[in-house]
C-alpha cells in the first residue's frame, strides 16, 4: 500500500506523513551495522522459543488465515532480506492449507523458530484504510481526478550516469520527445494538469484535501452519492520525492501542544489546511510523491485493500515493513507498549517510510475507530521475527 514514519511524541503524523524515523535505543554490540541494507547484514540471532510467547489462540487464528493468504506468494518470489528461500517455506505452507483453526499455536510452534534481526528494538505505527466521497464518472462536486498508472512512467538510467553507477534498479522517472530521461511530474504538475486528457481517471474524489490523506494512506474507499462503494488500491508511485507535511508543520509551529496552536493529530492537521486554503495547498504540494490506483473488484475485494505482497491486507493481523529486513509474508511477533499492537502479525504490506530493521506499521481496517487507533499508535519494544525451523542456524553459522 503503502505505503508509504515518524515522531514519537506525535504519533498521528503518521497519517499526515511525517517521514521522519525516530532514532531507536540501540545496546552496545548489538546494533545492526551502519548501512546495512538487508537482514542477513544486519545480523540475526535466535531468538526464544515459539511455545514461550503468550500467544492467544484468536491471535494465532488469525495469523494463520493471514499466513496462508501469503503462501502462495512466498513460494515463488525471492526474498530481498537475504534470510529465506521459496524452499523454506513448503513444509509451513503445505501444512497450513488443513491445519485445524483450534490448533493454531500448534501450528506455529511445530514449524517456526524466532529471530531478532540487530538488536530487536521495535517502532510501530498504525494505518488504516480511509473512506471518502469519491464517484467512478466525474459528476458535479467530484472533479478531483484518481489516476490509473501512466505508460510513460518507466525506469531508466539518465544519460549522464556513469556505468559503474548502474546498480540496482533505474530510477523511476519519463523519456522525453528528444529520448532523454526526466524525472517524473511532481504532485503540482498532475493538480495542474500534467496527465490530464489521457484517459487515467478510473475515479473522482469530492475533497482534495481527503484524497491528499488517502494517497498516504495507499488505498481506500470511495463512496459514491447514491451509496455505492469502489475500492481503490496502490499501484504505484511518481517516484518524486516524498515530504511529509506533519514535520514541516510542525517545524513551522503549525502545529503543536501550545495555546491556539492546531493539534498534530490528523484531524488537527487537515483542520488548518482546511481553515488556510492557499496555504494549505502549498503545504500538500510540498510532498511531490503521487500515488496512482487500481480498480479493485472481485473475490479479495471483499477482505480488504491489496498489500503490497498481492494479497488482502487484513485488519488486527497484517504489518508493513521494510522488505530487505523482513521476509515478505513471514509472521511477525510484537512485545510492545501498546496493548493493542501486542502479539503476532504477518509481514503483508510495506510504505515509504517503513524502512530500516524493526520498523513496522500495523494495520486496523476501515471505519471510526480504525481512523481513531491507527492516528494514535506509536508503540515501542521488542520485535521477534518467525522464521521456518532451521533457518536461523543456517544463518549463524554464516
Amino acid at each position: 500500500m503503502r505505503r508509504w514514519g515518524f515522531l514519537a511524541a506525535l504519533a498521528a503524523l503518521l497519517i499526515a506523513g511525517c517521514a521522519v524515523v525516530p532514532p531507536r535505543t540501540t545496546s552496545p554490540g548489538t546494533a545492526p551495522p551502519t548501512g546495512a541494507t538487508s537482514a542477513a547484514l544486519a545480523g540475526v540471532a535466535a531468538g526464544p522459543a515459539v511455545g514461550t510467547l503468550d500467544l492467544a489462540a484468536a491471535d494465532a487464528g488469525t495469523a494463520l488465515v493471514a499466513f496462508l493468504d501469503s503462501c502462495p506468494k512466498l513460494l515463488t518470489r525471492s526474498d530481498a532480506s537475504g534470510l529465506t528461500s521459496p524452499a523454506d517455506w513448503q513444509p509451513a505452507c503445505q501444512a497450513a492449507g488443513t491445519w485445524p483453526a483450534n490448533r493454531a499455536q500448534a501450528f506455529f510452534e511445530q514449524y517456526f523458530e524466532t529471530a531478532r534481526v540487530g538488536d530487536g528494538a521495535a517502532f510501530a505505527t498504525g494505518y488504516f484504510e480511509p473512506e471518502i466521497r469519491g464517484s467512478r464518472t466525474r459528476i458535479p462536486g467530484y472533479d478531483v481526478p484518481v489516476y490509473a498508472m501512466p505508460a510513460d512512467l518507466v525506469r531508466a538510467w539518465p544519460k549522464d550516469t556513469p556505468a559503474s553507477e548502474r546498480e540496482g534498479r533505474p530510477p523511476l522517472g519519463r523519456i522525453d520527445a528528444n529520448g532523454d530521461y526526466q524525472l517524473y511530474y511532481e504532485r503540482a504538475e498532475i493538480e495542474n494538469g500534467a496527465l490530464a486528457g489521457r484517459g487515467l481517471e478510473i475515479a473522482w474524489a469530492a475533497d482534495p484535501v481527503e484524497f491528499f490523506f488517502l494517497q498516504i494512506q495507499g488505498s481506500g474507499r470511495l463512496v459514491a452519492p447514491d451509496g455505492s462503494v469502489m475500492r481503490i488500491g496502490y499501484a504505484g508511485q511518481s517516484g518524486r520525492e516524498y515530504v511529509g507535511i506533519g514535520s514541516v508543520m510542525r517545524e513551522r509551529g503549525l502545529i503543536g501542544s501550545g495555546p491556539g496552536q492546531y493539534s498534530g493529530s490528523m484531524q488537527g492537521i487537515m483542520a488548518y489546511i482546511r481553515e488556510h486554503p492557499r496555504e494549505g495547498r502549498e503545504l500538500m504540494q510540498l510532498n511531490k510523491s503521487w500515488i496512482f490506483f487500481r480498480d479493485l473488484t472481485g473475490p479479495s475485494a471483499l477482505v480488504g485493500p491489496l498489500g503490497s505482497l498481492g494479497v488482502p491486507v487484513r485488519r488486527e493481523s497484517s504489518v508493513a515493513v521494510d522488505p530487505a529486513f523482513v521476509p515478505y509474508g513471514a509472521p511477525i511477533w510484537l512485545d510492545v507498549d501498546r496493548r493493542e499492537a501486542n502479539g503476532l502479525w504477518v509481514a503483508q504490506d510495506t510504505g515509504g517510510a517503513i524502512r530500516g530493521a524493526n520498523r513496522f506499521d500495523t494495520f486496523w481496517g476501515a471505519g471510526e475507530d480504525a481512523r481513531t487507533i491507527a492516528g494514535g499508535m506509536s508503540a515501542r519494544g521488542q520485535a521477534l521475527i518467525l522464521l521456518p525451523k532451521g533457518t536461523v542456524a543456517r544463518h549463524a553459522r554464516r
